[in-house]
């Protein structure tokens, strides 16, 4: 059985998430099409939400 590949922009969410849990500079988005960074982006706010709400322990 053929796995599916996730949809692109779930995926760059879940990467920008996972960009800002780590700490790393949101200047660092890797995408260039405004739909996709605009969710790298989403993500990576959401995850700053999250560590300053205490949500994520390192």
């Amino acid at each position: 059985m053929k796995r599916q590949k996730r949809d692109k922009l779930t995926r760059a969410h879940a990467k920008g998430y996972q960009a800002g849990i780590s700490g790393r500079s949101k200047e660092i988005c890797p995408f260039q099409t405004s739909d996709t960074r605009s969710e790298w982006l989403g993500g990576y706010r959401e995850a700053m939400e999250d560590r300053q709400l205490g949500v994520v322990v390192r």
